[in-house]
């Protein structure tokens, strides 16, 4: 008998373009306590796992104070410390507070900013097959070139933290389903 592996299944959050943000038509993912770790330094923990799934070329720090998007990658956030209240698909989007554990992937489109964070809020990013990312504000102009970038990303082999068989392939599959909330506010 093969036995199923279980994951822990993310919160989904939708975001439509809003004329400034091509957003998504794929789900943003929220995984709540992800990575818990007692270890001095998590930051190499977060790093490690996302290496692991073939999310690479990471970075740490935090998140900009201003809305951008990617258009070149997928991302995915790992907070490693703190905690912070992040907008999510451009001012007509959703606020979303992130605390240390929590893991958040991005689709390319997206728009993510940080509103307000503790002192030492930091993240890990890091991006599916270490793919090298832009940053686009939403000016005018940018979005014919951003909007052919994202529509020529390929579905990323893995999820961020469980790998192949995680759920982020399948959920992105079935991002035309409905999707509920992310412990979130409309702002």
């Amino acid at each position: 008998m093969i036995q199923q592996e279980s994951f822990d299944q993310p919160e989904q959050l939708n975001f439509k373009d809003d004329g400034t943000f091509p957003n998504s038509p794929l789900p943003l993912l929220c995984y709540r306590r992800a990575i818990i770790t007692d270890a001095e330094d998590p930051a190499p923990v977060f790093e490690k796992r996302f290496a692991e799934n073939d999310w690479t070329n990471s970075w740490r720090n935090g998140v900009y104070s201003f809305p951008h998007y990617h258009s070149t990658s997928h991302e995915v956030l790992g907070v490693y410390s703190g905690a912070a209240a992040l907008r999510l698909g451009g001012d007509r989007g959703k606020h979303v507070e992130v605390h240390a554990g929590d893991v958040i992937v991005i689709p390319a489109g997206v728009a993510h900013q940080n509103i307000s964070a503790t002192d030492d809020f930091s993240v890990v990013g890091a991006y599916p097959g270490g793919r090298d990312w832009d940053l686009l504000r939403g000016l005018p102009g940018e979005r014919p070139k951003a909007d052919r970038n994202i529509a020529a990303l390929p579905m990323p082999d893995g999820d961020p933290i469980y790998g192949a068989k995680g759920p982020l392939r399948q959920l992105w599959k079935d991002s035309g389903k409905s999707s509920s909330s992310c412990h979130s506010r409309v702002s």
